[in-house]
């Protein structure tokens, strides 16, 4: 996956060290034979909407942006699916849709969100060097598209070229790769995260034009095969938003992806700085309506290790960290808050076929129980309530 991943205000931080705890849970499968979902969000409908980044197809081909001596190819396997009352449809069929041949690595539909019309958009990742899009034939990777019907057919109009901007711009410097994978809409801007350029982006919902939001540097970390530090990408896939007006970023990290490695920035005025830092391979963040954040990570015990086993934490507003689920998820991509305490995870989400849609309640559950080790965390010593709840995913 690499970088490529198929990948209040003012607060001070200081570092302390604190237990986390672990809360027990009941999942319920809601969802099932998915392809590589992604992103999720609920409409105003109360109906559920997960992306899915297809399987792939016969071509055209281009080199895997994991293992170039491989190939990655074209098809219009990627949908938008609704599950509503136990009933699960693709309400948008044909997305663009790149994967290996057995349908892993997919890129294609990364995520989902409606604006203030009730209008849904979906975002199309891409994963390489954005001039492959001529190799192919399909404009539409690197793309934000609006979607003109949920009829189960493919009525969209691509109004946004975010892999144009890091064709052209280029903002971190490196080489040029667009894999845009989350956003959040404000008013009439989606804010794009983009994590093969290292960048959040806004690209404006009326005219289409995009532009520079801000830029996450490359930093040194531990060579864990010794020597050196080694600089690491940040790689910025998770969005957020709050009723202040700025963004939340969170890092998957490039290699050597470490644990405990990624963190989350609060974005203002451009400036990207640290809000909460111990994470590892984070792929999504959200805030509940009481202003608690949450972050769902990937593999916490690291990509390159092998296993991965996820974990979703609230960051209390107290300081403390909640785990709330772990055991269960594999290769989570995505969640989003339902009603009456409800969460909704994207699980599974790596492989064609396997996917998953996952619920489960923490209300259930009367407790939390001390986890035997504890970390170094960040606490933010100033208020993070008053955070809107964003309707995201």
């Amino acid at each position: 996956m690499l970088k490529h991943l198929t990948a209040t205000i003012g607060a001070t931080i200081v570092a302390l060290s604190f237990g986390d705890t672990a809360l027990a849970a009941t999942l319920k499968v809601i969802a099932s034979n998915l392809d590589n979902p992604r992103g999720l969000t609920i409409g105003s409908n109360g109906a559920l909407y997960v992306t899915e980044a297809g399987r792939g197809g016969t071509g055209p081909c281009i080199p895997s942006p994991t293992n170039p001596s491989a190939s990655v190819c074209y098809g219009s396997t990627g949908a938008l699916t609704r599950i509503e009352n136990g009933v699960v449809t693709r309400v948008v069929t044909g997305l663009p849709s790149l994967a290996a041949a057995d349908g892993s690595e997919a890129t294609g539909a990364h995520d989902i969100a409606f604006d203030a019309t009730d209008q849904p958009y979906v975002l199309i990742g891409l994963g390489s060097n954005p001039a492959v899009r001529s190799t192919l034939g399909v404009p539409e990777f690197g793309q934000l598209l609006k979607i003109n019907a949920l009829d189960g057919g493919s009525n969209w109009t691509a109004i946004a070229d975010v892999a144009a901007f890091e064709k052209t711009e280029n903002p971190d410097g490196g080489r040029v790769d667009s894999n845009p994978y989350s956003f959040v809409i404000q008013n009439n801007t989606a804010y794009v995260a983009d994590a093969g350029a290292n960048a959040l982006l806004k690209a404006n919902l009326n005219n289409g034009e995009v532009d520079l939001a801000s830029v996450f540097d490359t930093r040194l970390v531990t060579n864990p095969f010794g020597g050196s530090d080694i600089p690491m990408e940040s790689v910025p896939n998770a969005v957020a938003s709050g009723s202040d007006g700025t963004v939340y970023v969170g890092e998957l990290t490039g290699f050597p992806f470490p644990v405990d490695g990624a963190r989350v920035y609060r974005v203002a005025n451009g400036v990207p700085e640290v809000f909460a830092e111990g994470f590892t391979n984070i792929i999504d963040l959200d805030f509940d309506d009481n202003g608690n954040l949450y972050v769902l990570e990937y593999a916490t015990n690291g990509l390159l290790s092998g296993d991965l086993t996820g974990a979703l934490t609230r960051l209390n507003s107290d300081g403390t960290r909640t785990t709330l689920l772990s055991e269960g998820l594999f290769a989570p991509t995505s969640f989003t808050f339902g009603e009456n305490g409800n969460i909704f995870i994207a699980n599974r989400g790596i492989a064609a076929g396997q996917g998953e849609i996952i619920q489960f309640n923490s209300n259930d559950d009367s407790q939390s129980v001390p986890e035997p080790s504890s970390w170094i965390g960040l606490l933010a010593i100033a208020s993070v309530g008053g955070f809107l709840k964003v309707s995201r995913r």
